[in-house]
């Protein structure tokens, strides 16, 4: 990936899981880094690490990527403190509420806030600076979630609207020079996460969930920043609009089967 070691590029949520492999494997290339996240304390224990280690110059702040204002402005000190952005990945996201029965009309805005406001926020901030840049990508983590049903339909339908976002961005910015793709995890071991916890708490239903997956085992959070690296990289220069499954052929989303 040397490649990428005059690169530039902001992730979102890069305190820990996705994020952080991505903000490491961007960091061993040599690229800079801006990195934002809601835990300040993690986030100072990743930079602290990938500076010791990678020599790379690494702009943090804590932030919660919903909050007004907030990611815009983030996303300006970035370009100002790095002299630019090449890249960009919107990795924070999550979902709020459950099944329909239960969840509520907070728990979705919350839930389309969260992984489709921001990504529309993010990038619209960022593309004047990765248009400038002239090889601008953009990398939206999405989930396999978005097209294979599971329980939640608010954070399924949120991944979904991600993938044709991509699609969309793709070639409304593609004349400025800048690629969009998207990158579908499909389950994901990060330590004393859901997946972690049920190996240890609950060994037979975790068991029983790897039968979901042809090769018996679960995605690592590297394997996905590896392909994340890529569609950033010059390397992927004629990729633009795609959706990328990094699922390990995983059936079922979820432990429920469906």
């Amino acid at each position: 990936m040397d490649v990428m070691s005059s690169h530039r590029v902001l992730v979102t949520g890069a305190s820990h899981g996705i994020g952080l492999a991505t903000a490491e494997t961007l960091a061993q290339a040599g690229s800079a880094l801006a990195l934002c996240a809601r835990d300040g304390l993690k986030l100072r224990r990743a930079v602290d690490d990938l500076a010791t280690r990678f020599g790379v110059t690494v702009h943090a702040e804590p932030l919660d990527v919903t909050a007004p204002e907030g990611l815009e402005a983030f996303v300006a000190s970035s370009a100002a403190a790095l002299g630019g952005l090449d890249g960009l990945v919107v990795n924070a996201g999550g979902s709020f509420g459950r099944g329909l029965p239960d969840s509520t009309p907070e728990d979705w805005a919350a839930t389309w806030a969260l992984n489709v406001g921001q990504a529309e926020r993010a990038i619209r901030t960022a593309a004047p600076h990765l248009a400038a840049s002239g090889h601008g990508s953009v990398v939206l983590v999405s989930s396999i979630s978005g097209w294979k049903p599971a329980p939640g339909a608010q954070y399924g339908s949120a991944k979904a609207a991600q993938i044709y976002l991509a699609a969309a961005w793709a070639r409304e910015l593609g004349a400025d020079g800048i690629r969009v793709n998207a990158v579908s995890p499909g389950s994901t071991r990060v330590p004393d996460r859901r997946w972690d916890r049920m190996s240890r708490d609950d060994p037979e239903a975790f068991a029983a969930f790897m039968k979901e997956f042809p090769g018996g085992r679960l995605v690592e959070p590297s394997e996905i920043a590896e392909v994340i690296a890529f569609l950033l990289s010059p390397a992927a220069s004629g990729i633009s609009g795609a959706n990328i499954p990094v699922d390990r052929a995983q059936n079922a989303p979820g432990a429920s089967g469906y």
